[in-house]
Formats: structure tokens, sequence, C-alpha cells
């Protein structure tokens, strides 16, 4: 039987905005920073790690914003992302699996954004603002 694979999502505050990074592999476009869970590891730690191979920042988890499930979030194969919200601290450099991190803006997010990462940061940008999390839909 198979089972849909666990993987982390990390929402990082930084320099008064967001950082998101380019991908080096398929599907190419810009993401949340994030991967799948290793054998063993909790979601907290997943993050974590991460966020430092991907961004070189060390974050500090701050909440766990909300679970995504959508079958068709992934093209490659079926996932759940848990999705943090952390603050990072340190040097700003894309790693591992990114190209690229830049930090941005709501007005400024990219339009090519991968996975369900653009719901993700409504939902990130809702709670910011109102201070609720979001509602699944009905």
């Amino acid at each position: 039987m198979k089972s849909p694979i666990p993987t982390v999502d990390i929402i990082i505050e930084y320099a008064e905005g967001i950082v998101l990074i380019e991908r080096k592999n398929p599907p190419h476009g810009w993401a949340i920073p994030g991967g799948f869970v290793d054998y063993g590891e909790s979601l907290e730690k997943a993050a974590i790690r991460e966020a430092k191979e991907e961004t070189s920042l060390d974050v500090k988890l701050l909440l766990q914003l909300k679970t995504y499930s959508d079958p068709k979030r992934d093209p490659r194969h079926q996932t759940i992302a848990t999705t943090f919200i952390a603050v990072g601290q340190g040097t700003l450099r894309a790693n591992d699996d990114a190209v690229n991190a830049v930090v941005v803006r709501e007005g400024d997010l990219p339009k090519n954004l991968v996975f369900d990462h653009a719901e993700m940061l409504r939902d990130y940008f809702f709670f910011k603002k109102t201070g609720k999390l979001p509602r699944y839909a009905d």
C-alpha cells in the first residue's frame, strides 16, 4: 500500500519580508523553503534542517500554520505538507536544492510559485493581518 510522503515548508520572516527560494530541481520556479521529513525525524526538526540547508539561515519556529494535503499539490507524488512560520537569523545564501534565495513582501510575490505555495502564502498573510488561522474550505 502506498502512503503520502510527509514534507515541511517554512515561511521564514527575515529582513522585513519573507524568504523564497528558486528551485534547482523540477518543478522549477519559486518556493517556500522546505522538503522531505527524514525517517525518525520530527516535523519541527525537519523544518529547522531544511531551512538551514536551503537558505543558510538559523530559524526559530514560531508556530505551525496549517497542513496542506490536496493529493495533487505535488506533481511528482502525493505529499502532505505541514507549514511553519519562523524567524530567520544569519546571512541569507542559497544552498542545497536552491539556486537563488530572496526576500519578498506580499505585493512582490513572483507569479511562478510552485506546488500550492501561493495558497500557503495567502493563508500566511491572512494570519498576519487578522491574527486568525485560515479556515478550511467547505
